[in-house]
């Protein structure tokens, strides 16, 4: 009898390992790993989900109308040209799974979301990774990488781990002159912590070959719920409803992502208090010899001299009861990633790496 054997390509993917969340023997914890909202959700999102257990008896709806249309309305969107999921992550699936497989290429950039090569080679294609510029995407190398069986290519902005922003105008030359037949993914989990920014969305009104991905788990404070939304041309939406299973989202899922996105107020408080601590952790950690690129997000990557000076303050910041991100795997091992918290634990941070930096001299 012969083995039984996956797809190509399975057998390359290694498992993820999430941000821990406890330290041994440590019971103050403070984590800053997952890149998630101090502050939590908003209120109107806790009451949506108290009142949506009164209906876990009844299946959800199949095509997520209710939360398009508020996506819509808050966006300025069509809501037929708006797609939901499981997590950004399970659109993300929908269009490596549509338009790629064995032969063809999904291109990524060499700090990029650990997610791209995963889904090139869980639909047996091959990722092609692309050298980036002091951690900042490289639209000059991507095109240069792109052949004629380039399918996808997958760009976070802003970027994770980096942080790094690509402007409109450079998204824009990238899908002017990508090869025909190429879809340009413009991966933004983290778009809500930049002001006025659209995420994408006029690249996809002017293009047909541009699709913009957002999440509820970042700002929104719902990353234990698991949503998310992709937004195109309508051509590539209905291929993409294709493969969605009818009931990916559950009635809890829909109402509270509803609720959540119908409460602005709490996405533009979360905004500028992301940005305020944002800075001024930045500059705490400069003047203690830790730099940083300017972070668009709600995390700031720092650098350290070396890989094992990150992770020896990686160490000491564990006793402190202080959970950050190693990124190694993302090809910054000397770099650790650090979220925005709230007040009290940014300046707990930055505390903890002074001491670290002055026991280390």
């Amino acid at each position: 009898m012969s083995p039984i054997t996956p797809q190509p390509g399975i057998m390359e993917i290694e498992l993820y390992v999430g941000g821990k969340a406890t330290i041994e023997g440590v019971s103050d914890i403070v984590k800053l790993s997952s890149n998630e909202n101090p502050y939590g959700c908003s209120d109107a999102a806790k009451e949506a989900h108290a009142k949506s257990g009164l209906n876990l008896h009844r299946y959800p709806t199949t095509d997520h109308q209710p939360l398009r249309e508020a996506i819509g309305e808050i966006h300025g969107l069509n809501p037929d040209q708006i797609i939901c999921g499981a997590g950004s992550d399970e659109i993300l699936q929908f269009i490596a799974q549509c338009y790629a497989g064995p032969g063809d290429e999904l291109v990524y950039t060499e700090h990029g979301f650990s997610m791209y090569p995963i889904l090139a080679h869980a639909v047996g294609a091959t990722p092609v990774k692309v050298a980036e510029r002091e951690r900042v995407v490289d639209v000059d190398a991507i095109l240069a990488a792109c052949t004629d069986k380039t399918r996808i290519v997958f760009i976070a902005n802003p970027a994770n781990p980096t942080g790094t922003m690509v402007g409109g105008n450079e998204m824009a030359r990238l899908a002017d002159q990508l090869p025909e037949g190429c879809i340009l993914v413009q991966d933004g989990a983290y778009a809500e912590f930049v002001e006025s920014f659209d995420g994408g969305a006029a690249l996809v009104n002017a293009r047909d070959n541009v699709i913009m991905t957002r999440t509820f788990s970042k700002i929104y404070g719902l990353g234990g719920l698991r949503i998310g939304w992709g937004y195109a041309p309508q051509a590539i939406i209905d291929v993409l409803n294709r493969v969605r299973q009818p009931f990916n989202l559950s009635t809890v899922q829909l109402s509270v992502a509803e609720a959540a996105i119908r409460d602005q107020a709490f996405v533009q408080k979360c905004r500028a208090d992301n940005a305020r601590m944002r800075a001024w952790l930045a500059e705490a950690l400069a003047e203690l010899g830790v730099p940083s690129d300017t972070s668009c997000a709600n995390f700031i990557l720092a650098r350290f001299a070396d890989q094992a000076e990150a992770e020896s303050c990686d160490e000491y910041l564990k006793t402190q009861g202080l959970i950050v991100r190693r990124v190694a795997g993302y090809g910054l091992p000397n770099c650790l990633r650090i979220t925005v918290g709230d007040e009290s634990s940014c300046r707990r941070v930055a505390h903890a790496v002074g001491q670290f930096k002055a026991g280390a001299r």
